[in-house]
C-alpha cells in the first residue's frame, strides 16, 4: 500500500467516517478507529472534542493541507465580510487541486495534488504547478495534452463514483473544466456532514 493511501485509510479509520465517499475505504468494514484499542467504547465528546472532530474532518478532506495553511485559509475567512464557514468552504473549493479533484480528472484528493505538483496542469493556457493555486471565477483549468494517458488520469475518467457539480463546466472529452463560480456549502457535494460552523468557534477560541 503507497504512503498516500496509506495516509487516506487513516484519516477514515481515526475519525470513523469514509469522508470521501469511497467504496474501498476500511471504515465500510470497521467503523471504529485503528490500533489495539479502537473498538473501545468511545466516550461523549466535550464542546471543545465536537469542533476538533469537525476541524480535522474539514481539513482531511483536502488532502494535505497542513494545520499552518489551513489556519491561514481560515483567517483570510475570517476577515472577509459575510458567513466566515461559507467563505471557509469558498476558499478551499476555490484551490486548484481541489478543482481539478471536484472534475473528476483525478480519482482521489491526493491525486489531484501529486498531478498538479508534476505539472500536468494548465491554468487559461499556462501550466500551474502549485495545489494551492486559487482559481478565480470564468478560469479554464486543464489536463495538458501530453498528459491524459497518465494511468491516475485515465483511472479517473472510467470512474462512476462521483458527479461533477453545477460551480464547473466540464469537458471530459478534452479533460478541461472552466470554474463558473465560487460554491456555497450547499452546493459542494460532500459524502458526509460538513460543519464550517463548528470548524470557526474551534479557531474562535484561540
Amino acid at each position: 500500500m503507497s504512503k498516500r493511501q496509506n495516509a487516506k485509510y487513516k484519516i477514515d479509520r481515526r475519525l470513523g467516517e469514509n469522508i470521501w465517499g469511497r467504496p474501498k475505504s476500511p471504515v465500510n468494514r470497521r467503523d471504529y478507529g485503528p490500533g489495539q484499542h479502537g473498538q473501545r467504547r468511545k466516550s461523549k465528546l466535550s464542546d471543545f472534542g465536537v469542533q476538533l472532530r469537525a476541524k480535522q474532518k474539514l481539513k482531511g478532506y483536502y488532502g494535505n493541507i497542513t494545520e499552518k495553511q489551513f489556519r491561514l485559509i481560515y483567517r483570510e475567512a475570517a476577515r472577509l465580510r459575510g458567513d466566515t464557514g461559507e467563505i471557509l468552504i469558498g476558499l478551499l473549493e476555490r484551490r486548484l487541486d481541489a478543482v481539478v479533484y471536484r472534475a473528476k480528472f483525478v480519482p482521489t484528493v491526493f491525486a489531484a495534488r501529486q498531478v498538479v505538483s508534476h505539472g500536468h496542469v494548465k491554468v487559461n493556457g499556462r501550466r500551474v504547478n502549485v495545489p494551492s493555486f486559487r482559481v478565480r471565477d470564468g478560469d479554464v483549468v486543464e489536463i495538458r495534452e501530453k498528459s491524459r494517458e497518465i494511468g491516475l488520469i485515465l483511472e479517473a475518467q472510467q470512474s462512476h463514483e462521483r458527479d461533477v457539480p453545477e460551480y464547473l463546466d466540464v469537458d471530459q472529452q478534452k479533460l478541461s473544466c472552466r470554474f463558473i463560480r465560487t460554491p456555497a456549502l450547499g452546493d459542494v457535494p460532500y459524502p458526509v456532514q460538513m460543519e464550517p460552523n463548528l470548524v470557526v468557534e474551534f479557531y474562535s477560541r484561540s
